[in-house]
């Protein structure tokens, strides 16, 4: 894939990490997953965006974005990635306390602990807005008293805590606003149980519950009168980073099914000299191409500080990944005809893989209102 638009350091730091993901197998069990996160950390792949004053590789969004997707390029995607460095990190780099940054940036940089992200709640869905987990400060101790669920939260056993989003109550208004709390994995009161997915991945997905979970004042990160501004710092990095990992697996299914379409032999010739299986697997490189432009332009935007840019770049960034990688993951399998759906070539697994990338964070729909909303002016239909 042409890299023209970029610096000759991301092609550098594009070619060095397509070598080093080549040399690992698929991440298809949890003991190579974490081999090859650790190895990837002492490469500064993992902390390529966290400041440097704490242990990271101070650079960006785009190239934590750059990483990702060669990772997943070689098959070998770690979702991990989206979490851990690029909405927790972000967050507790732009808002955290001095001590906050000095606890667990240098340890998020170098792979030696991990942290997960709970937002979703089984009533609210993409509604942000009606986040019901509740945190209360308890007036003769000063600690935060947390109630509430989450659902759908990558990684919450590997991860040493978890940044939740909760909301305070404003005494003045009656409103009640986001936060962002760093609870412990084995903070009382927080359980979590398994969410049986029919998904082929490392990372599980979890239902979280709050049950008066007590955290002493500095678990809050950032100003408890922010309220949207800090959760935006980590979900528009989220959009991004979700936009590398369908773009590193589409490119993975369209090599996959391009080897084969060299190599496969038909009434001696070789398949993709048909236009029926060329024209295709183009078309899925073209929109592929058209995803990464449209993601670099949001990771752009981001690191110059931009967050309303960003905002809307990233929103179609997501989308366009989403949908190039579903559409790259299936021709790939039709190409490959049986044998896609075998698990020699790996590519059936994709099918419902590459669905995340259309549904998470936030639905395809979701960015649709959004767009006809914020950028075209058109009314709300919610």
């Amino acid at each position: 894939m042409t890299t023209l638009i970029e610096s000759n350091e991301h092609k550098s730091l594009r070619e060095a990490v397509a070598a080093f993901a080549k040399t690992h197998p698929h991440t298809l069990n949890a003991e190579d997953n974490k081999r090859l996160w650790q190895e990837a950390a002492k490469l500064g792949y993992i902390g390529v965006n966290l400041p440097e004053a704490y242990g990271g590789g101070g650079a960006g969004i785009t190239e934590l974005a750059l990483v990702l997707e060669e990772l997943g390029a070689a098959g070998n995607p770690l979702l991990m990635m989206i979490v851990s460095p690029a909405i927790c990190g972000t967050v507790i780099a732009r808002f955290g306390t001095e001590e906050q940054k000095r606890d667990w940036l240098p340890s998020l940089a170098d792979g030696t602990r991990l942290m997960a992200f709970g937002i979703t709640e089984p009533d609210a869905g993409s509604n942000s807005h009606r986040i019901t987990t509740t945190a209360r400060r308890d007036e003769a101790t000063g600690d935060w008293i947390l109630t509430g669920r989450k659902v759908f939260v990558s990684g919450v056993d590997i991860a040493d805590a978890t940044l939740i989003v909760g909301r305070t109550e404003d005494a003045r208004t009656g409103k009640l606003k986001p936060c962002l709390f760093i609870v412990p994995r084995d903070a009382p009161g927080f359980e979590r149980r398994l969410i049986d997915m029919e998904l082929n991945a490392v990372e599980r997905q979890f239902e979280l519950t709050l049950d008066d979970v007590r955290l002493p004042a500095d678990a809050l990160v950032g100003d408890e009168d922010a309220g949207l501004l800090q959760l935006f710092a980590g979900l528009n990095p989220e959009r991004v980073m979700t936009a590398a990992f369908g773009i590193g697996m589409g490119r993975h299914a369209l090599s996959r099914a391009l080897d084969y379409a060299r190599e496969r032999t038909v009434w001696k010739t070789p398949i993709g000299a048909h236009q029926a299986i060329a024209h295709p697997l183009a078309q899925a490189h073209i929109e592929l191409e058209l995803a990464r432009l449209m993601m670099q332009k949001a990771a752009h935007l981001y690191d110059a500080g931009d967050d309303i840019g960003a905002g809307e770049a990233a929103n179609m960034a997501k989308y366009a990944a989403g949908e190039a990688c579903v559409k790259a993951v299936d021709q790939a399998v039709h190409t490959l005809g049986g044998n896609g759906l075998t698990r020699e070539y790996g590519l059936g697994r994709l099918i419902t893989a590459s669905r995340v990338a259309r549904i998470a964070p936030v639905s395809r729909e979701m960015i649709l209102n959004y767009v006809s909303h914020q950028t075209l002016g058109l009314p709300k239909s919610y």
